[in-house]
């Protein structure tokens, strides 16, 4: 089965078109107030596994928009935020993917569609910060040295108390220009 894509009205069309198939029925789209709760349980629930910063329901809620989720029926089985660190760098942000459905595809749908919105938003570069960096590199990301990405340690890496002990590897894409649509 394919994943059905499902645009915001004002969003571009391009926004969430699928890539390749995938085997599980999936809905992605952008995140609703009402997952929020979801969304902040699957961080939660994956936080554990050691490789996600913690994050507060209220500050999920004030980012709700900036979130893209995968779900199957009422649950959400997936999400990734599309966090702005400057005008030019954008980060991927808690991307989770529950257990029940890795490695059918939708951790790539998730980046491909957060990939999509940077550029159409004008951002120059999409970074990540993961212990998992093969998962980027397969997407098209570059391994750096953490110093790179500034923004990224202006804005949350010198408060916190894991600064320079993180074990996060630093990953980097550069976003080609796409045109707005009329």
């Amino acid at each position: 089965m394919n994943v059905e894509l499902v645009t915001a009205p004002d969003a571009a069309p391009a926004l969430f078109e699928p890539d390749v198939p995938l085997g599980t029925p999936s809905i992605l789209r952008p995140a609703r107030a009402g997952d929020v709760s979801q969304i902040h349980a699957l961080i939660h629930e994956h936080r554990e596994e050691g490789r996600l910063l913690p994050r507060q329901l209220t500050e999920l809620t004030v980012h709700a928009p900036r979130f893209v989720v995968a779900v199957q029926g009422d649950r959400v089985v997936a999400c990734a935020e599309l966090a702005p660190l400057s005008r030019a760098v954008a980060e991927v942000r808690s991307l989770v993917v529950h257990g029940d459905v890795r490695h059918e595809g939708l951790g790539r749908e998730l980046v491909h569609a957060l990939r999509r919105r940077a550029r159409l938003d004008g951002f120059d570069t999409l970074c990540a910060f993961t212990h998992g960096p093969g998962f980027f590199v397969r997407l098209s990301f570059s391994i750096v040295p953490h110093h790179w990405v500034r923004e990224k340690i202006m804005v949350d890496c010198q408060s916190c108390p894991l600064f320079r002990a993180c074990g996060q590897h630093a990953v980097v894409l550069t976003l080609q220009p796409q045109r707005r649509q009329a």
